[in-house]
């Protein structure tokens, strides 16, 4: 049994449970309401109605990833399925690797039904997004799904059951999401002005929300708004490598979180 095989069991699975279709109404439902800010006017580039976008998709997307990816793992163990896997020739990586394709692609059809399903209506109703616009909310809302499942995946190898998957990724939401501005802003307040810079730098490839949010906003053309601080970022992300310099990070960071969970996961099974 390869990465294959498991990620096809892992999008059977998916599809099965009533989560996937909850969370895809919930989404259909969000995606609807996004419309909805977007209705007086035709929104094209960064605005106060795109900004209200990415900080509504900001709050659900991070939450519900993390939870769903970690529950996927921590499942298995209360449920007994990995003992039964583990009887096959599947090694942890690939058990891994095979659970993140395989949730990934639930994840990204959700997703994609939602924006799907509400831009034919905001179509229709003549309050659709203006298409660049729509595919930088998309790449927002994968960038969102890939980075924070990699994490998931990681509390799913550490959490004892779904109580403990629950506490650790609501932590990691809260303050990823919630607590991040506040937090941040009050830790470079007690810096040298010199050290700002670069601690900015270093602490936003650290959050993975923050660095899609910089690189989504830049390229919408928000890049004036983020502040002088972020002249670096901004002249970075418009760039011609910005773009591949922005998936590379991406790439290191999910390669970072997956090995870190097949890691934490080698050294649960052979401590039983």
């Amino acid at each position: 049994m390869n990465t294959w095989h498991i990620a096809l069991r892992e999008v059977k699975i998916g599809f099965r449970n009533p989560w996937a279709y909850s969370f895809m109404a919930l989404f259909t439902l969000f995606s609807l309401s996004l419309q909805l800010i977007n209705a007086q006017n035709f929104t094209s580039g960064y605005s106060s109605a795109t900004s209200n976008m990415l900080n509504l998709i900001l709050y659900l997307l991070p939450l519900m990833t993390l939870l769903i990816g970690s529950f996927s793992l921590t499942s298995e163990k209360e449920e007994g399925s990995w003992q039964l896997l583990s009887t096959y020739p599947v090694s942890t990586l690939s058990y891994i690797t095979g659970k993140y394709a395989g949730l990934t692609a639930v994840l990204l059809t959700v997703i994609s039904f939602g924006y799907g399903i509400s831009s034919l209506i905001g179509i229709a109703a003549g309050s659709s997004l203006e298409l660049n616009t729509f595919v930088m909310i998309f790449v927002f809302s994968g960038g969102l799904v890939l980075l924070f499942l990699a994490i998931a995946l990681w509390i799913g190898t550490v959490a004892g059951n779904r109580w403990q998957a629950l506490t650790y990724g609501v932590a990691v939401w809260f303050f990823a999401i919630i607590g991040w501005p506040t937090l941040f802003i009050a830790f470079l307040g007690l810096l040298p002005y010199l050290w700002v810079k670069p601690v900015l730098v270093a602490f936003t490839l650290c959050n993975p929300a923050e660095l899609v949010r910089l690189f989504v906003v830049v390229k919408l053309g928000g890049g004036s708004a983020l502040g002088p601080e972020y002249y670096e970022w901004i002249k970075w992300i418009g760039s011609s490598s910005g773009t591949w310099g922005f998936i590379a990070i991406c790439l290191l960071w999910i390669g970072a979180a997956v090995g870190f969970a097949r890691w934490s996961w080698e050294r649960g099974r052979y401590r039983g």
